[in-house]
């Protein structure tokens, strides 16, 4: 049976290096999809947002074993990051204001046949509340700066400053999409100072 690993299969976007910025042209990929405002280290609709884009990757997962007889590991927990006020997520302020999309990356031969199928049967199995928020759609972010942080999500702060503050001013480039960072580190088996995320920001080039 064939088994897609997406992180592998697409690992120059999830296993940049640690110790410099990267320009890389990301393509179009697909996504489950919630979208929600709120500090994430308190808001529930984080936490129902997570917990609804877990029930339905592994259904699509157990589904597509099952129909197609294709097979694909879950992929990672991904975020998307802003704010009216860009000061706000960059320097770590009023994390309620935070808006965010949290995402999971899918192979791009499920249908919308499968993922409304997965959907229906979460909703059988368990009460999810963030469901009806759930949607499965393409996302392209094209030319972007990436760098791996290593650390909690309180110490990125620093890089991020680099990142928008120096690296982008200095290359001729400028902000062109949202902030994305992708979790590669399970948070209930790895302590806080061994997190990796991948960093990443779309661009786009002034000169």
């Amino acid at each position: 049976m064939e088994k897609i690993d997406l992180k592998r299969d697409w690992k120059q976007f999830y296993k940049p290096g640690r110790k410099a910025f990267e320009l890389v042209e990301v393509p179009e990929f697909t996504f489950l999809m919630v979208d929600g405002k709120g500090d994430p280290n308190t808001a529930q609709s984080y936490v129902d947002a997570i917990q609804a884009l877990y029930a339905v990757a592994y259904g699509l997962k157990f589904m597509c074993k099952q129909t197609l007889e294709k097979d694909f590991v879950v992929a990672p927990l991904e975020g998307l990051w802003w704010a009216d006020d860009p000061a706000a997520f960059h320097r770590e302020l009023d994390k309620d204001s935070w808006q965010w999309t949290a995402m999971i990356h899918v192979p791009r031969w499920i249908t919308h046949e499968l993922f409304e199928q997965a959907v229906h049967e979460a909703s059988a199995k368990k009460e999810l509340p963030a469901l009806a928020l759930i949607r499965m759609e393409p996302y392209l972010e094209g030319l972007s700066v990436q760098i791996l942080h290593i650390g909690s999500y309180a110490d990125e702060a620093p890089t991020l400053l680099r990142m928008h503050e120096e690296f982008l001013p200095t290359n001729g480039l400028v902000e062109a999409g949202k902030h994305h960072e992708i979790y590669l580190s399970d948070p209930r088996r790895t302590s806080p100072e061994k997190w990796r995320i991948v960093l990443r920001q779309p661009v786009r080039r002034v000169n």
